[in-house]
């Protein structure tokens, strides 16, 4: 899309350096009679592009007339890349809104900061806007020419004339004083003025009011007021020496009520615009706090209330309207700014709340959520900090104040991870000593020690600066009992193991030897009849004393071996033949 004024075509916006027309002009920017009026102008161009184009931020804008042309220079930094085409387009958007009566030539350039020339160029027309007003005949004495073109730039600031090519003519004020000399005090009062002669001030008066009332939009310019208002005060200074005893005497208090009364409403317009003038300076500087921003607010409305008063028949109308645009403009501006701070600040206030909150809490915390809760609040309080922005007028207390909060949060987080793990860690020892309970309860008696190692660790592993601190420490002894008394019990099972497992190998062969049992009271050891048979056999039928040693070493070797396995088993052995006749017994120790 290219910028659309009517009597240019897309053609006419070009992107080239080094333009021979480019040359001739010195961005230097020389200023008009009135350069409040371009640095407002400028003001406006750029606030609108800032809004409406990427990398806005980091456009400026410049103005300058040349050769009666309006010259507008937006630049940008080197590593930028904006878009030359959206800027063109808002640019001539927005000077297109501005008042103008007729056409006005406009050139926009873009450059790069630090570069002499521009690289991009656009030229526009600005177009009569179709309000119906038209020059006027010039008033008395005048020469035909119709009045010339005006361009009223208004920004939030005043406003820049192109002098028309018409002027008004002065009055002509041929005053003829006839004195009257005469004696006495008579003579003295037939010299005041509209007594004898031709009331020439009441004249001059009233060609000075059908003058001003009958120029269009006129006055033009903040100094042209300034001169109307000059020459009301001046005339209204001469009806002063009409004396009241004149018959033109109440003629002339209407008009000086009248003379007075437009004066005062350019006495009005020109502070207004005083004041104006003083808002837009002051809008050039940051403001330092909320209530600077709060006081030139008010300013804008103070500058803005006396100049909406004016109606629409005052020929002060048309300057007021274009004053008006541009500083409601900036009213919007600042008042918008002002909400934005104090979101901010309102922000910045609640951050304190929260972190009061957090400080409050902290000394009365007695469980893991309170802690939770601690954290949350000086997270919250960090968080909104951090988004102040750092334009803002809140920035440097929020940084102060995030110095101060962050650590108060790693402080606080730190506590809460402690905290978090410490009830952790008591909770497992809870959870492994229900474990070995039920270990126990069932006989698994390895089971039962491991659950009372991990909770006895756990128990003397909660930090000593944390709430279960006591609570862990309250176990430690309890779960030491029952560890020892699981260990004990484990060693207890496994030497039953270890004695069955022997017995079983001493009783096991081709023939059976033995058969055992065994408990807490002791070991006992059957001879299996089969095994007897044998023997018994070996004996009846072979009376060589060899199977009679034989037989008797059998008998031997067995009683040997229960007698090992009660000592090493610490349990006393009995050995039975299968008439349960005590062949062999054993207390360990002896």
């Amino acid at each position: 899309m290219y910028p659309h004024s009517a009597n240019r075509s897309p053609s006419s916006y070009v992107l080239e350096k080094n333009q021979n027309n480019l040359e001739q002009w010195d961005w230097s920017l020389e200023v008009s009679s009135h350069p409040e009026n371009l640095l407002f102008l400028a003001q406006i161009l750029q606030e609108n592009l800032r809004a409406e184009v990427p990398s806005g931020e980091f456009l400026q804008v410049k103005c300058a007339i040349n050769n009666n042309r309006l010259m507008v220079l937006t630049q940008h930094p080197k590593g930028v890349q904006p878009d030359a085409e959206k800027i063109f387009v808002v640019l001539e958007e927005i000077l297109q809104l501005l008042p103008v009566h007729q056409d006005k030539e406009v050139e926009l350039f873009l450059r790069v900061s630090g570069h002499k020339l521009p690289y991009a160029k656009y030229s526009l027309t600005l177009k009569k806007r179709g309000d119906g007003v038209d020059g006027g005949d010039g008033g008395d004495g005048g020469d035909g020419e119709e009045g010339g073109a005006i361009l009223l730039l208004t920004s939030a600031t005043s406003a820049t004339s192109v002098e028309p090519v018409h002027q008004v003519k002065p009055l002509r004020m041929g005053v003829a004083l006839v004195l009257m000399t005469m004696l006495g005090c008579a003579g003295y009062f037939l010299t005041r003025p509209c007594v004898m002669l031709a009331c020439q001030e009441i004249q001059m008066a009233k060609q000075l009011q059908r003058s001003f009332g009958q120029m269009t939009n006129s006055p033009r310019s903040e100094q042209e007021l300034v001169k109307w208002q000059q020459q009301f005060n001046a005339v209204s200074a001469s009806l002063t020496k009409i004396p009241h005893w004149s018959l033109s005497y109440q003629e002339t208090e209407q008009l000086s009520a009248s003379l007075f009364a437009e004066s005062e409403k350019m006495n009005q317009v020109v502070k207004a615009f005083e004041r104006g003038s003083l808002a837009a300076q002051q809008g050039q500087t940051a403001a330092l706090n909320l209530e600077e921003l709060q006081d030139r607010q008010q300013l804008w409305q103070q500058v803005i209330a006396p100049l909406e008063a004016i109606s629409f028949n005052s020929p002060l109308y048309g300057l007021v309207q274009q004053k008006l645009w541009l500083y409601r403009t900036n009213l919007r501006i600042v008042t918008q700014q002002l909400f934005i701070e104090e979101k901010w600040l309102k922000k910045l206030e609640a951050a304190k709340a929260v972190a009061q909150a957090a400080l409050a809490r902290e000394t009365s915390a007695k469980s893991l959520q309170d802690w939770q809760k601690v954290e949350s609040n000086w997270l919250l309080a960090v968080n909104v900090l951090s988004a102040i922005p750092q334009n803002s007028l809140g920035y440097q207390e929020a940084q102060k104040l995030l110095a101060e909060y962050k650590p108060l949060l790693a402080a606080t987080s730190d506590r809460t991870t402690q905290e978090l793990l410490a009830t952790k860690i008591y909770n497992q020892a809870i959870n492994a000593a229900n474990l070995a309970t039920r270990d126990e309860q069932q006989n698994q008696w390895q089971a039962a020690v491991a659950h009372r190692s991990f909770a006895l660790n756990a128990a003397q592993q909660v930090s000593n600066n944390t709430l279960y601190y006591s609570q862990a420490q309250s176990l430690i002894q309890p779960y030491s009992t029952a560890l020892k008394q699981a260990k004990e019990k484990l060693q207890a099972t496994n030497s039953f193991q270890q004695t069955r497992a022997d017995l079983d190998k001493t009783c096991s062969g081709e023939v059976r030897v033995c058969n055992f049992a065994v408990d807490n009271q002791g070991i006992a050891v059957w001879i299996t009849p089969e095994y007897e048979q044998i023997l018994s056999s070996n004996l009846m039928n072979n009376n060589d004393p060899n199977t009679v040693a034989s037989v008797t070493n059998h008998l031997q070797t067995l009683k040997q071996a229960v007698e090992a396995i009660s000592e090493n088993s610490s349990i006393y052995v009995v050995l039975y033949d299968t008439q349960g006749k005590l062949i062999y017994s054993h207390i360990p120790g002896r």
